[in-house]
Formats: C-alpha cells, structure tokens, sequence
C-alpha cells in the first residue's frame, strides 16, 4: 500500500517555500496602493506632540489673556439680556451667546489646530512620500472573523506593540520622576504664592515637561521607524515560487513565449525558403554557412539577402537552389560576412559592394547575361 502526500505541506511560510527573495518592485507598487508602507504611528505623535509644547509656550500667554476676555466679555452680557427679558434669558439668546463664545474660544485655539494637522501630514509626506489611495478605507469584513481576531492578539506584531508601550511607559516616567525631584523646591512653594503666580508656574513646569518627553519621544520614534523599516522588508519578502509567478503573470509564461519564438521563427524561414529561388546567386562556406543574394536595380540601389543559414538550414538553401538552378559559389570570408552581419531583407553594407559585384559578374557571365 502506498501513501499520497504533498510536499508543499512542509515548506515554510506558504506557497514556494520561505521567503528568501527581495520584493519586486510590482510587489512593493501593489502594497503601496493597500495602503501598506513602512510607516510609524510613534514618528507622528512625536512630532505633533514636540510642536504642540512648543507653540504652548509661545501661545499659552495670549490663550489665557484671550479666555478670560472671552468669559468677560460673555458675563458682561447676561445682565443686559436678562434687563431686556424682565430678569428671564430666553434659550435662543442663551444658545446664541454659548456658540458665539465657542466660535471665540476655537478661533484661539486653532493655531494648534492647523499646526497640528500641518506637522501630522508633513511627518506622514517623510515617511511614505505621496500617494492618495483610498484602499485602507475601505471595509475589510474578515476583520469581523474572530478567529483572525484572536490570532492577531496574540501575534508577535501584538507581543511588539506591548513591549512598546510598557518602554514608553518607564522611560516616559523616568523622565516625569526625574524633572519633578529636580523641580521640587518650586512646587513646594506653591502655597505660599499668590493664584496668578502659581497657574504661571505650573504652566511653566507642564510646558518643560513636555517639551522634555517630546524629545525623549522622538528616540522612541526613531527606534520604532528602524523597526518598522525593518518589518515591512521582512513581510514584503517573496517565495522563489512567488517570483516566477509573478514574472509569469507580467512576462508571459517563458514556455509559452519559447513556443511564440519558434512558430514565428518558422513562419519567417518559410517566407524565406519561398523567396529563395527569386535569388541570382547562392554564397557558401562551403558546409557551415549560406546566403543566398539577389540584385534588383530598379528595388534597391544594392544587392540584398534573399536568404541565409547555418549547418542544417545551409544546406537546405543549396538543396533548394541546386533544385531552381541557381549558381552556387564558395567564397568562405565573404559567406561569413554576409551571414554575421547582413539580415534577411538587407542591402549587403558598402564595404562589400566589390566582393559581392565580383560574385555576381562572374554569376551573370556564366549565365551569359554580360
């Protein structure tokens, strides 16, 4: 009794066996339009996080002089209104003077706005250059399949993220720890100083602070871009089989393309075989090479290659031309320069007009034509 199996069940990470072999470049094109590039999600927060502290120190003054303009300037008018309505505000008022105090408190913070989505898309533009593609966007229902679900929780790209974050977290609180005991003695002052003096300080520490774990950020994003780099080259990487299939699907099957070579190869040797006793004189090696010549005046200016081939196809064309009466002369340097460097359908180059005339008077003297 004999047992059927497949080797393919033994080879590693799927069809072809491992994958060993760089992506091809319509490998790397066709993942780019899924969405799928070397990109880190860390590099953006960064960032965005560093610019974010950065304006807050420049802004963070005419925020506050700005917020509590606004608070005033709405208060101030909730008594008019209520002498207007006999001591009652209507909603519409109410609801007129909330929006227009939350249009003014998003015209003061929209700087962060705009700088914020400003340093997302130029930290996305370094990453993966720009190419719109609304692919990732679309609903991927096997997400919905828990089973790939549980498997992506406890894949080795889910144990990265987590050893990720838990770095984030000790070295983020490193550095909080660290700047907090150097900048003791300020905040234990806190209750001896006056309201406005303590928001500044502590606006002045929250703003170090941050500034401090941007920049600390910025290595873990730097670190986490090498890896991504890293990943999607190792993912993107193809089985031997994948490339020929790949070649296959954009060259064509080389089989077939061999048996498309030889079919017009042939196609072309019949039109040349027919052609062949149209032509004045055959020129030979004697046995390796032959070509056959003929001269129009009245087509081309020079004789040209009727027909011309090596061993086998050397000696049909004599065969043929023995058959059709047609001269045959051996002149072995003149049958290797035409075969090397004349096409069928070719006029013979000017530099072997005389070696060729020569053949050819001596062909139409026999024939009596001179």
């Amino acid at each position: 009794m004999s047992l059927a199996y497949e080797l393919q069940f033994f080879a590693k990470d799927g069809p072809g066996g491992e994958k060993t072999e760089e992506p091809t470049s319509k490998k790397l094109e066709d993942a780019r339009k899924e969405g799928q590039v070397a990109k880190s999600k860390e590099v953006t927060s960064a960032f965005e996080m560093l610019a974010a502290f950065f304006l807050f120190r420049i802004w963070v003054e005419n925020i506050g002089v700005n917020f509590v303009g606004e608070m005033q300037e709405l208060y101030s008018q909730i008594p008019e209104y209520t002498r207007l309505y006999e001591g009652h505000i209507q909603a519409s008022t109410f609801r007129m003077l909330f929006i227009e105090a939350l249009l003014r408190i998003l015209l003061t913070i929209l700087p962060f706005l705009l700088v914020g989505f400003l340093v997302a898309f130029v930290a996305n533009l370094l990453q993966v250059k720009w190419k719109i593609t609304g692919k990732p966007l679309q609903p991927k229902f096997n997400k919905l399949n828990p089973v790939s679900g549980f498997k992506r929780i406890f894949s080795k790209n889910s144990l990265v993220e987590l050893l990720k974050s838990i770095l984030k977290l000790v070295l983020i609180g490193y550095v909080v720890f660290d700047y907090l005991k150097k900048n003791m003695p300020p905040i234990l002052q806190l209750y001896d100083i006056s309201l406005n003096q303590g928001i500044a300080l502590v606006g002045t520490l929250v703003i170090n602070l941050g500034i401090r774990i941007s920049l600390f950020y910025m290595l873990i994003a730097a670190a986490d871009f090498a890896y991504q780099k890293i990943k999607f080259k190792n993912d993107m990487k193809m089985t031997k089989q994948e490339v020929k299939d790949e070649y296959k699907n954009q060259e064509g099957d080389p089989q077939i393309k061999g048996k498309q070579r030889q079919r017009m190869m042939e196609a072309s040797r019949r039109r040349m075989m027919q052609q062949l006793p149209e032509a004045d004189v055959v020129i030979t090696n004697p046995t390796h090479f032959a070509v056959a010549i003929k001269y129009e005046p009245e087509v081309y200016d020079a004789p040209y290659v009727v027909a011309k081939g090596a061993d086998y196809l050397a000696q049909k064309i004599k065969d043929v031309a023995k058959e059709n009466h047609i001269e045959i002369v051996e002149n072995k340097p003149l049958a290797r320069m035409l075969y090397a460097n004349v096409d069928v359908g070719s006029v013979v180059p000017p530099e072997l007009y005389q070696a060729v005339a020569e053949v050819l008077a001596f062909v139409y003297h026999l024939q009596g034509k001179v």
